[in-house]
């Protein structure tokens, strides 16, 4: 790692013309936040439907300006453009900004710029996979230490909302940020320098975005840039350590590894079930403190998944940089509530698991969560999003008892069964609506015996059929708990 004394950008947006792109929480959040610190806003965004019309009626009486169904003219005399995640790199709008010598960011480089002088620390974490759930983790963490703190950025409260209240109206002001950032928050953050950061994973998304590979990792990696105390990287994924060995940090930030082995200095791992610690301690050549047993990792939620257990550790990483004590890296670990959908178990019936990941929404997180188990009825497919699925496939054959496909994108993962687990049976639903997924339960029941797991890990987004992953995830409920009922 290089070092790094990060330029100071001047705060204030007053009396600047500033416009907004997108109406979606956060530029709607960004809008008033600049609005109310007196720069002169208007939001464009390219649709006019009924949603659109409703949120540009409160901003409109709110005095900023809101210009519907053209998302690609730069309005006159604009001095920042402050965008939405979404929004594509090569949008027009932003190459009519480029064209006339005006900068694009986003929220969270908002938020940077905000920070006052009892501004909290951030400590920030991306990754393809396990984001929210590490960022929640590390929440989990922090408060068991006794700190104040919130998980934010792609999670929940807009992070310009945290920051412009933060100390606010005698409120107690927060220690310390636990931040979740996409790779689309930071291609648009450019002077963001966070105490300390984890990039959890690297595999191919959005590429539709981002272009390349190449440019995806890049704006991961810009987690890294800057930070003051510990760069944290998975010690199974090299392309996370590579990122590590290219930022520009602070002298004395370190590079702290986690691993589900033995860990080496400098390094938090797994020995014997037990999570420990070789980075923040005295003598690391021979010494190891002891963090939490795997146990711990949502002891609700039953046996934790190999993945789980990384993220644990990286929230446990992120945390001692931060100074906490080992006792509450425990406590925390043991306070925690997985979300909705990520590995959630929803019944046993007649020895046979039902588990939700819907969340699994490319290939990269279905891999894990096949990982988890040792027979597997998986229900799979939604839209690819241009993802293959062979390598997916080879790793996860051994474990498949039968596979359900439905979804827009099936015939993808069908062929890739027939080429690398042609013994393993499939029933192909040629559905695309949200009935499909009772039927699917009930394929899948069939086709388990007693001990396995009914895995709903689709490695495809859920668009097709349904609004989001989440009604996706709630639609299996729906149907396993049919099958409950049915028995009774």
């Amino acid at each position: 790692m290089t070092t790094h004394d990060p330029d100071r950008i001047p705060e204030g947006f007053a009396g600047m013309n500033i416009t907004v792109a997108g109406l979606g929480v956060s530029g709607i959040s960004a809008a008033r936040a600049l609005a109310g610190l007196g720069a002169r806003v208007t939001v464009v965004d390219g649709g006019a439907g009924e949603k659109q019309q409703e949120s540009a009626r409160e901003l409109e009486a709110a005095g900023i300006a809101v210009r519907l169904g053209d998302g690609e003219t730069l309005p006159e005399g604009t001095d920042l453009v402050v965008t939405s995640p979404g929004w594509k790199p090569d949008s027009p709008l932003f190459a009519a900004a480029a064209a006339a010598g005006v900068d694009v960011v986003g929220d969270v480089e908002i938020a940077w710029r905000l920070r006052g002088p009892d501004a909290a620390d951030w400590l920030a974490v991306t990754g393809t996979n396990g984001k929210t759930t590490t960022v929640r983790m590390l929440a989990a963490i922090l408060e068991a230490e006794g700190l104040h703190t919130m998980a934010v950025g792609n999670i929940g409260t807009p992070i310009v909302d945290v920051v412009l209240n933060q100390g606010k109206d005698g409120a107690r002001p927060y220690d310390v940020l636990a931040v979740e950032l996409s790779s689309y928050q930071l291609h648009w953050a450019p002077s963001l320098r966070a105490h300390s950061a984890a990039v959890l994973n690297l595999a191919p998304d959005h590429l539709d975005w981002h272009g390349s590979m190449a440019a995806y990792a890049a704006d991961k990696g810009r987690i890294y840039e800057g930070n003051r105390v510990a760069c944290v990287y998975n010690v199974a994924d090299k392309a996370t350590e590579d990122l590590v060995r290219e930022a520009d940090v602070e002298e004395g930030c370190r590079a702290i590894g986690f691993t589900l082995g033995t860990p080496g200095p400098s390094e938090l791992g797994v020995v014997d079930g037990i999570l420990v610690d070789r980075a923040f301690v005295e003598n690391r050549q021979k010494q190891a403190q002891e963090l939490a047993e795997v146990s711990d990792i949502a002891p609700g939620a039953g046996p934790a998944a190999p993945h789980n257990v990384a993220n644990a550790l990286a929230a446990a990483a992120l945390a001692r940089a931060y100074g906490v004590a080992p006792a509450a890296v425990r406590d925390g670990l043991r306070a925690f509530h997985p979300e909705a959908h990520r590995i959630q178990h929803i019944a046993e019936i007649d020895g046979v698991r039902y588990i939700d990941d819907s969340k699994a929404t490319n290939t990269h997180a279905a891999e894990a969560s096949l990982a988890a188990y040792e027979h597997i009825v998986w229900i799979a497919g939604g839209l690819a999003k241009g993802a293959t699925f062979d390598e997916l496939v080879k790793t996860a054959a051994a474990r498949l008892r039968g596979v359900v496909l439905i979804g827009a994108d099936r015939a993808l993962i069908r062929e890739a069964l027939a080429r690398h687990a042609p013994e393993v049976p499939v029933v192909d639903l040629d559905r695309t609506d949200t009935g499909a997924m009772p039927e699917a339960v009930r394929e899948a029941t069939r086709l388990a015996e007693p001990g396995d797991t009914v895995l709903l890990a689709p490695a495809c987004a859920s668009m097709d059929m349904f609004v989001n992953y989440n009604k996706r995830g709630d639609a299996f409920a729906d149907a396993v708990r049919e099958l409950t009922a049915k028995d009774q």
